[in-house]
């Protein structure tokens, strides 16, 4: 058999029907070598998809890899076999649409991981296949058996702190990223892809599938499907439009060294070394009014046709409040000293 896409053990929780509600997999692996995939397919019976493993295939799977030398694998499983909490293991052959909960929380454990980046693994349907979820300070909760479970913990003296209720729970709950600070672990989902070197302060916020290549300052919002180039700042306030937000079939991004300012608002994806002007919201239809090297007008175009070009300064004319470009003199600079020690 050919290698596998991706495979993972892990434990999660189920609602009171037995539907996972999460799962999580402290080492998920991609594109394995041969020896383990076929490791996992002849100790659990399972060539793809997800299985919740009986003790004597755990047992077996232990025995096998730590025969072949995976012992700090086996070791995690050696674990997991000893818990009381639901174990799963999954194995994707190919990078096709998650079709499960536990599989839909291997894809956005390999992106928080840093094994793939956003756009690099297929999430198609992801929202139909994860459950809404209440995550309280005892865990995952299925939201119907919210009230019962709330008037169980108060009864026994120990009311529940529900944090959040969603389809994806923050990231540091299952991962931690080395390298980087989060002042505020709320504001970054489960599928973040969160770069060495990275700050998030506290206003700051990345989705799921959308992420920063590290170092970065981000101190807006990094929406779903966005990416941001080494080395860029995103200003606080500032938002960058995602697909999930109106952005439609553009990818947006930005490249290397860039900074958008303050409040401002980008709607294309921008190339290296290009500066948004605090304030200003950038979308594909502005109409930019381009200047030369003299400061001169020498034409006007639609956002969009600027596209991914590098060099580029985007600012609004305070007089008219024409909005402008023109190539950028300067790339930023991040504070080195505010990155080096993360």
């Amino acid at each position: 058999m050919s290698n596998l896409y991706s495979l993972a053990i892990g434990v999660g929780t189920k609602n009171s029907s037995g539907e996972w509600l999460e799962v999580f997999y402290p080492a998920p692996i991609l594109n394995p070598e041969q020896a383990l995939s076929d490791i996992f397919i002849a100790s659990l019976g399972l060539t793809a998809g997800d299985i919740e493993p009986d003790n004597k295939q755990l047992t077996s799977l232990h025995t096998a890899l730590n025969q072949n030398g995976y012992s700090e694998l086996a070791a995690a499983v050696e674990q997991l076999a000893a818990s009381s909490r639901p174990v799963v293991a999954v194995l994707l052959t190919e990078d096709s649409p998650p079709s499960s909960v536990p599989q839909g929380y291997l894809k956005l454990h390999l992106l928080s991981h840093r094994l793939v980046k956003p756009h690099g693994t297929d999430l198609t349907g992801i929202f139909g296949v994860l459950k809404n979820v209440a995550w309280t300070s005892v865990g995952a909760i299925d939201i119907n058996e919210l009230p019962i479970r709330m008037l169980q913990a108060r009864m026994a003296g120990q009311p529940l702190s529900v944090d959040c209720v969603d389809k994806f729970p923050k990231m540091v709950d299952y991962i931690v990223p080395s390298g980087v600070r989060i002042a505020d672990t709320s504001r970054v989902r489960l599928g973040a892809y969160v770069g060495e070197g990275t700050t998030v302060m506290h206003e700051g916020f990345i989705n799921f599938n959308a992420g920063a290549e590290g170092p970065n300052m981000i101190e807006g919002r990094v929406s779903a499907g966005v990416f941001c180039g080494a080395g860029s700042d995103v200003g606080g306030g500032a938002s960058i439009m995602g697909t999930l937000s109106g952005g439609g079939s553009m990818v947006i991004s930005m490249g290397e060294k860039c900074l958008l300012g303050a409040n401002a608002g980008l709607g294309i994806p921008l190339g290296d070394r290009c500066t948004l002007e605090a304030g200003l919201y950038i979308t594909a239809g502005t109409v930019v009014t381009m200047l030369d090297d003299q400061k001169q007008v020498s034409g006007k175009v639609k956002a969009r046709d600027l596209s991914s070009k590098s060099d580029l300064l985007f600012r609004r004319n305070s007089v008219t409040g024409t909005v402008e470009c023109l190539t950028n003199q300067t790339a930023v600079e991040l504070n080195s000293a505010l990155h080096s020690s993360n």
